[in-house]
Order: structure tokens, then C-alpha cells, then sequence
């Protein structure tokens, strides 16, 4: 058995779309995905902030290095980030600033919510602004995967510059909530 080629003809009427012959997968408003949302997922990245995330991830998704998935990626740079405020060595060293210089995006549906309260925390200590987005699928999706992802460290880079400006300044004017 192999695969059937099936011609669509331009005199096809309706009924055979109404039969199930063509499949059409109808995309989620943003409004429905908020509906999974948890309760610690605040601050939420607005329909046009979240398009804006997405398009800096797929921009970061071309140089490897700039963008790190996941929640133990994502821990590992945030930690380091304790010692490096500790020692005034450690801040002198340019191996270490792109740590501050970093975005955090979140899934807001993530099940559990246990894996990764923690994280925001550890953000807003270290002086690193990130968001919510509504759907873990939709961060996957624009890292170019089938997997979603919970977690995602976006770094500053020279090519999407101005891109991640803007979005770092928004994210900077979101409000935290206590």
C-alpha cells in the first residue's frame, strides 16, 4: 500500500468539503487558550506581546547559543546568577553579563504548577524581566519544534537587536504582581 494522490478538481461543490475529505485545522483564539491558564501565571504578555515573543524566539532559535528551552537550561544561567552578584570579581567578568541581559518566557499552562513557581522569583531577584504566554505549544511551535516547552531564556544578540529592545522594554513596564 502507498499513498493515494488525490486531484481536487475546480468544479467541486461543497458537499464534498462537508464530507470530511479536506481537513481543516482551525487554529485557537488566544482568548480560548487563556482559559488553561494557572493562577500564578501573572504577568500575562498581551495577544500583541506574546506575537512579539514568538517572532524574538524564532530569531533566537537560528543561533543555538542565544536561546536556551526548558526548565533545567533556564535554572542553570538564573543561578549563576546569585554567585555572580556575590562576588564583585565575578561582575567584572564579561563571561557573565549576558546573564542580566536576558529574557524569561514562560508557559502559562503548565501542569503542575510545581516544576516551575520557583522561577519567577528567581527572576524578579536577579533583576531578569519575563512574561506568561498561553499556551506551551505555541512556544514550541515557534522554536521550531512539535514539543512545547515550559520555560525559555532568550539572550541578546546583535541581529535581532532592536526586536528584543523593544520587547525587553515592554516586559520592564508589565506589572508584577505582589
Amino acid at each position: 500500500m502507498g499513498k493515494v494522490k488525490v486531484e481536487r478538481s475546480e468544479d467541486a461543490d461543497e458537499s464534498v468539503v462537508a464530507s470530511g475529505d479536506v481537513t481543516i485545522k482551525e487554529e485557537e483564539s488566544y482568548d480560548d487558550k487563556l482559559i488553561f491558564v494557572n493562577a500564578i501565571a501573572k504577568p500575562m504578555a498581551g495577544k500583541k506581546l506574546a506575537k512579539k515573543c514568538y517572532k524574538l524566539v524564532k530569531k533566537a532559535m537560528k543561533h543555538k547559543t542565544f536561546l536556551r528551552n526548558g526548565l533545567k537550561d533556564v535554572q542553570t544561567p538564573c543561578a549563576r546568577a546569585k554567585l555572580v552578584l556575590r562576588d564583585p570579581c565575578l561582575q567584572a567578568n564579561k563571561k557573565y553579563t549576558h546573564i542580566f541581559s536576558s529574557i524569561c518566557i514562560f508557559a502559562g499552562d503548565v501542569t503542575p504548577v510545581d516544576i516551575m513557581c520557583h522561577l519567577p522569583a528567581v527572576c524578579e531577584e536577579k533583576g531578569i524581566p519575563y512574561t506568561y504566554t498561553p499556551s506551551r505549544a505555541d512556544l514550541g511551535a515557534a522554536m521550531g519544534v512539535k514539543r512545547g516547552t515550559v520555560a525559555l531564556l532568550v539572550r541578546q544578540n546583535e541581529e535581532y537587536k532592536d526586536l528584543y529592545d523593544e520587547v525587553k522594554e515592554e516586559l520592564s513596564a508589565l506589572n508584577i504582581p505582589v
